[in-house]
């Protein structure tokens, strides 16, 4: 069922690092959501496979002492949505990949698979970046962290080098604190679909609740990769918290994303949803935070 040459099992982080170098054309497995299938499909035929799977010290949510959250990369989204630290400080993330496939999958995914996988359409995509998360690698030449913005080169195509393995996504304080955020993914159905646009929001509002005091917007599906809308953001921040900012907040979205047409939509049905979700995440988003449109 399986075509395979070889199947590596990693001890370590270092051995995993070790492995890679000895095998450069082996694939990492994790969860194998996506490696399993696809190699099922015969387009990984004849791999030879790395599995980080027994790793546990790559598992889990932290806060670190900086007020940092650390992500590990083979952190199911199960486990991502009912962290208690997820739900307290960043609980758009826990929504966003709670709509990943079916329970089963939700199950064994993980984070670091659904990012380093490269495609637009991951579901903890748009809110990571939103979030200005910054993913760490190891490799043969130790720790590496680069924004989540930089990993993703092109389509299907990220910044991993020789040796490397993406060992833990992280979410800066700056990013989190007093953030409240909402994500809509919009698809053929409900479940077991993937994104035909992705849209997450976060905002932090002055004391007083009236004003944008910060604002991220960033998008799945939107272009080859997942991308900010900063047009939009440096329009919304520092204005008040109006429903005709809001409208033309959603509006300025237009002027930095790149849509395609496609056989799951057309450019111009992925532009009206991408202005009318930015409308709807924002909109839920001043809620949460504690303000009144």
């Amino acid at each position: 069922m399986y075509d395979m040459k070889a199947y590596y099992e990693s001890e370590s982080v270092q051995h995993a690092v070790e492995l890679r170098l000895a095998h450069p054309e082996a694939h990492i497995i994790a969860g194998g959501s996506d490696v399993l299938v696809q190699m099922r499909e015969g387009k990984r035929a004849g791999v030879e496979l790395i599995s980080i799977f027994m790793l546990d010290e790559l598992r889990g949510v932290t806060m670190e002492e900086n007020g940092d959250l650390r992500i590990g990369s083979l952190t199911s989204f199960s486990h991502i949505t009912k962290n208690p630290l997820i739900q307290e400080h960043i609980l758009v993330l826990g929504e966003a990949v709670d709509q990943v496939g079916g329970p089963q999958i939700r199950n064994i995914g993980t984070i670091g698979g659904n990012t380093c996988n490269g495609v637009t359409s991951a579901d903890s995509a748009s809110t990571l970046h939103a979030y200005e998360a910054i993913v760490e690698l190891t490799g043969p030449e130790g720790v590496r962290r680069i924004p989540i913005k930089d990993f993703y080169l092109k389509a299907k195509v990220v910044d991993i080098r020789p040796g490397e393995i993406q060992t833990a996504i992280i979410i800066p304080k700056e990013s989190h604190e007093n953030t409240h955020g909402f994500y809509i993914k919009y698809a053929m159905r409900n479940a077991l679909d993937i994104a035909t646009n992705g849209c997450s929001v976060n905002v932090r509002l002055s004391e007083d609740k009236k004003t944008f005091d910060r604002v991220r917007i960033a998008y799945g599906v939107a272009g080859p990769i997942p991308m900010r809308a900063p047009s939009a953001e440096a329009f919304i921040t520092g204005k008040e918290v109006t429903m005709e900012n809001i409208e033309l907040f959603a509006q300025k979205v237009l002027e930095d994303i790149n849509p395609r047409d496609s056989w799951r939509a057309s450019k111009a049905l992925r532009q009206h949803v991408a202005v009318e979700s930015a409308k709807r995440c924002i909109m839920e988003s001043v809620k949460r935070a504690g303000g009144v449109l």
